[in-house]
């Protein structure tokens, strides 16, 4: 078997998808969190200077979607077809445009406040709720055409690995994140569920993002 190691920081963030597919595929990993003392220190031996990063015995492989997708191809939750394949990718795009549409006041909540974006409610009222209504509506549309839970009709895949740890920590921020939404908060609450990651979300360390 593969020795792997996956560098990140202390937090959930952009990592902790490919952290999921470890424990939803049962393998073992070290977990390597670092503080940014030790990340200023690894940054030249870094691909891009940047985390996250997997080292599979030895090689490093950077960024954060390349890492979520090579697990998931290698570990089954990235699609069983390569037309599927290609859907769960989209997903995941939409999902990154989101992410930079609501950058705003996800920032402003860990306290790296774009310029012109200092007043959170106004982030949350003007930037976070209309895109979230927009996601969700895509979201909804998917798991109405598939019927079985999750987005794709072949099951769990890297994508909702991304939104719902998304939703953690948005959740975590707006308590009526879901309002108005009950079919994605038991979408959320179903990913959450499933036995392997649940038993990882119960002994993961608790940080905000």
């Amino acid at each position: 078997m593969p020795s792997y190691k996956l560098y990140y920081f202390e937090g959930r963030g952009l990592c902790e998808a490919s952290r999921q597919l470890f424990a939803l595929a049962e393998v073992p990993f070290e977990d390597v969190r670092l503080t940014g003392e030790k990340v200023a220190e690894l940054k030249p031996t870094l691909p891009y200077g940047q985390m996250p990063v997997l080292e599979v015995d030895g090689v490093q492989i950077p960024q954060s979607v390349a890492i979520a997708r090579f697990l998931a191809k290698k570990f089954g939750f990235a699609g069983k077809t390569e037309v599927e394949q290609a859907i769960v990718d989209g997903i995941c795009d939409q999902w990154k445009d989101f992410f930079v549409e609501i950058k705003p006041f996800y920032y402003g909540k860990v306290e790296m406040c774009p310029p012109g974006w200092e007043d959170i409610e106004k982030a949350k009222t003007e930037v976070l709720i209309p895109a979230r209504d927009k996601f969700f509506g895509f979201l909804k549309n998917l798991l109405n055409k598939n019927k079985i839970g999750f987005l794709v009709e072949c099951g769990v895949t890297y994508a909702d690995l991304f939104i719902t740890d998304n939703m953690t920590s948005l959740f975590g921020w707006f308590s009526e994140y879901f309002e108005g939404h009950p079919e994605i908060e038991a979408y959320y609450k179903r990913v959450q569920d499933i036995p392997q990651l649940k038993a990882w979300l119960a002994k993961r360390p608790n940080t905000r993002s």
